[in-house]
């Protein structure tokens, strides 16, 4: 599983570079994004359900926002 740490960007950033990471990644792979930007729990959500992929968990510790995310 690949982990993308966006901690500390804002927006749109955390939805760009999760974006570009996922259009790298091979069918059936899952990317873990942790971040920091508020925005990022709408942006992120909203993102994963435009491109058709899953998002198979959510979680926040602190500020720190964190997604799990199946290519499809």
């Amino acid at each position: 599983m690949e982990t993308l740490d966006l901690r500390g960007l804002k927006c749109p950033l955390p939805a760009l570079k999760t974006k570009r990471a996922l259009g790298r990644m091979a069918p059936g792979g899952v990317i873990e994004v942790a971040c920091t930007d508020p925005m990022a729990a709408i942006d992120i959500p909203h993102l994963v359900g435009e491109s058709g992929d899953t998002l198979e968990a959510t979680g926040r510790d602190g500020e720190v926002l964190t997604f799990r995310i199946r290519k499809r």
